[in-house]
């Protein structure tokens, strides 16, 4: 069940959420899940290069237009919790103080669900740098011993990593999919949003229609017609097979 569900995602740069994960995050937010947002980065350095091209574009600038298209995706998402915690990119460093933040974040927010980068991106160690972060973050939180400031432990939740932009170069293997076919519409609206980076609209148009194929494929709902992928941080327990 979706509903009531709390889900904690943590993207790296400005649009990583949308197009990676756009449409659960709808999906989520429209059956009854609270969902909450940290972009760690606008990515002015090595995720804006089409702003870079005006004449006289400056760091701030680019900050301004990055939050901005964040922002106006969100808001399609029906994404309303959105932090943006302004750290450098290319690279992204994760020291002591930042990683504590990151653990703060999620004790205060005790997510059922955190959606992050998978381990490995083959062309972008921010991405990878997220990851362990996250995951760090996430065990110490999970940890009684590690105290801050009186907020309560969290108990094991689930952790799912996005898709790479370059798939089969990072060798990454799917574990998870979800039909999004309900909320397709709004994640590529929402990707519109991203002029900074149009290349990437098309890209995972294609992809949800791609991944949409596999859904159907493994679950032999005809039903779903466009899906998102995620790698599985840790095995599926029940008790039962599924």
């Amino acid at each position: 069940m979706i509903k009531n569900k709390r889900m904690l995602v943590f993207s790296a740069h400005a649009g990583d959420f949308v197009w990676r994960a756009g449409g659960t995050i709808a999906k989520y937010i429209s059956e009854g899940a609270e969902v909450s947002l940290v972009v760690f980065s606008f990515g002015v350095r090595g995720e804006s290069n089409d702003l870079w091209k005006a004449e006289g574009q400056t760091t701030e600038n680019v900050k301004k237009i990055r939050e901005k298209e964040a922002l106006e995706a969100a808001d399609i998402l029906g994404l309303k919790n959105v932090e943006f915690w302004d750290f450098e990119d290319y690279p992204i460093y994760f020291d002591r103080e930042r990683l504590d933040r990151i653990i703060v974040k999620i004790r205060e927010f005790q997510p059922d669900i955190i959606l992050t980068h998978d381990s490995r991106d083959a062309f972008n160690p921010d991405h990878d740098n997220t990851n362990k972060a996250v995951f760090q973050a996430s065990v110490a939180a999970n940890s009684a011993g590690a105290l801050y400031d009186g907020l309560k432990s969290t108990k094991q939740m689930r952790l799912f990593g996005f898709e790479p932009h370059q798939t089969e170069i990072s060798g990454y293997v799917p574990g998870s999919f979800v039909d999004i076919t309900s909320t397709y519409n709004q994640k590529v609206s929402a990707m519109k949003c991203f002029q900074a980076q149009p290349h990437l609209i098309e890209y995972y148009t294609q992809r949800a229609f791609m991944r949409g194929n596999h859904a159907r494929r493994i679950s032999g709902v005809n039903a779903y017609k466009y899906a998102e992928s995620f790698s599985n941080f840790f095995p599926v327990v029940g008790e039962e097979l599924y």
